[in-house]
């Protein structure tokens, strides 16, 4: 029996497999999820070491780190692969068509949170190996997994975890599926990802909520003052304002244009497919390269005064804002949010006070478009996909690919098996079915094309 062969004689049991590591309501960034988030990492190191893998549990501050090896020999290659198993908050609940943690099929696609980011995307590897285990006895590389519950909360213990397990983790190169593919007949190895700084801002007034009609007109309402600081972070250009934003920004090279030039692109599709009437971005850029190598500055989400049904005419004691905002390789996070603010202190009237909580960054990061680890993921997909890949980069963060280059000298080899329209982050996340099984099929030669490479 081959891998293939086995993992459609096991499709029904993979798929039950899927939906119960789906089920868990891992989600790490609230704390009522703390034991779900627990039991999740329990069931996953179970199914782990049933497979064969020998497996630990490392407990954090926050959420368990996983940590599983499988070893063949010394003269072998080492792979680390790196996933994790918490997801997103599912809000708006009354937005999903079936419950987040309720996994089910419908056509086509499996719906649940996590089915694509990604726990879908972490389990086609494991399930891949799992059939190369069970067809060959064995695998023809050394494996070792470091599967986390933080990343959607920026990996807050990871770093540390990393740096202080460096003999542990050492292999010869590292995969990550987190990432998409271009589209629904194009696969795609990711050369390169936008980095990230978090920050928070809040504009104080008042002590307190106060009657807008005694008070409105003689002091600064902080909904307003938030709106005004929030309308002058980019220029009519749509160029982000804050000075020396672009300082350590350098233009995408010859080769990335000429590879986004080979990428196909239809506007109308685009616009459709995420149900917008126009596109908008920082003028005298494409699509492309304003969604992978121009930084940017979106605000997440606004809070201020009164959220109820009906009307409550009061001036809110505070308002703030959530800010991400994207960068390219050489920018640092921490020097942005510094920036940041600064600039906005500066331009924030007297009569309110002002704070930016700065929270956890990761740089932008670009890996090696050439060489044997890439020929041999480009082989592994070819065999998974029915097709070779294509070159792009994608527009969001994984911090733990920056770590990996600075703690342990790896470069990551980026295929991603989902879609840019499987609503990751969003309600009603979904993961095609033929994608869950072409990463299944690639996570299965993978190993075989990697064990080619001489080390």
């Amino acid at each position: 029996m081959t891998p293939f062969e086995y993992l459609e004689q096991s499709e029904k049991q993979r798929t039950d497999e899927l939906f119960m590591f789906l089920s868990f309501p891992s989600v790490s960034a609230q704390s009522k999820h703390k034991q779900d988030v627990q039991e999740c990492a329990n069931w996953l190191k179970a199914h782990l070491d049933q497979i064969g893998f020998k497996t630990t549990m490392y407990p954090t501050v926050g959420h368990p780190i996983i940590y599983a090896e499988y070893f063949v020999g010394v003269k072998k290659p080492t792979v680390l692969y790196y996933g994790h198993y918490d997801v997103q908050p599912p809000e708006p609940l009354n937005l999903w068509k079936t419950p987040p943690f309720s996994p089910d099929t419908r056509e086509g696609y499996y719906y649940a949170r996590g089915s694509s980011d990604d726990k879908g995307q972490t389990f086609a590897h494991i399930k891949g190996l799992e059939s190369v285990i069970k067809s060959e006895g064995t695998l023809p590389v050394n494996v070792k997994f470091l599967i986390e519950g933080e990343e959607e909360i920026s990996s807050a213990n990871l770093p540390e975890f990393i740096r202080k397990n460096t003999k542990m983790l050492k292999a010869d190169v590292c995969v990550v599926s987190d990432t998409a593919q271009f589209n629904k007949t194009l696969p795609a190895v990711t050369f390169g990802l936008r980095g990230i700084a978090s920050a928070e801002l809040f504009v104080y007034g008042p002590n307190r909520d106060v009657h807008s009609g005694t008070f409105g007109g003689v002091i600064s309402n902080p909904a307003t003052v938030l709106c005004e600081l929030v309308s002058q972070l980019h220029d009519k250009n749509r160029k982000v304002t804050v000075p020396g934003f672009y300082k350590d920004v350098k233009p995408a090279s010859k080769w990335e244009r000429q590879q986004f030039k080979k990428l196909p692109y239809n506007e109308a599709a685009y616009k459709k497919a995420i149900g917008v009437p126009a596109l908008e971005g920082e003028k005298g850029f494409t699509t492309f390269e304003r969604a992978w190598v121009r930084p940017t500055l979106e605000i997440n989400g606004i809070t201020s005064g009164y959220q109820g049904e009906g009307s409550k005419t009061i001036i809110p004691s505070y308002a703030s804002c959530k800010i991400t905002m994207r960068l390219i390789p050489d920018m640092d996070p921490k020097d942005i949010c510094n920036k940041l603010e600064k600039y906005l202190k500066k331009i924030a009237p007297n009569s309110v006070r002002i704070e930016l909580k700065k929270y956890a960054g990761a740089k932008g990061v670009n890996v090696p478009t050439e060489g044997p680890w890439l020929d041999a993921a480009a082989r592994a997909i070819q065999a998974g996909f029915g097709k070779k890949p294509v070159f792009m980069k994608e527009g969001g963060s994984i911090p733990v690919v920056s770590d990996f280059k600075e703690y342990l000298g790896l470069d990551t080899l980026l295929i991603g098996f989902g879609q840019i329209d499987d609503n990751i982050h969003s309600p009603n996340e979904r993961f095609r079915v033929i994608d869950f099984e072409r990463g299944c099929k690639t996570a299965a030669a993978l190993p075989f094309e990697l064990a080619k490479v001489k080390v």
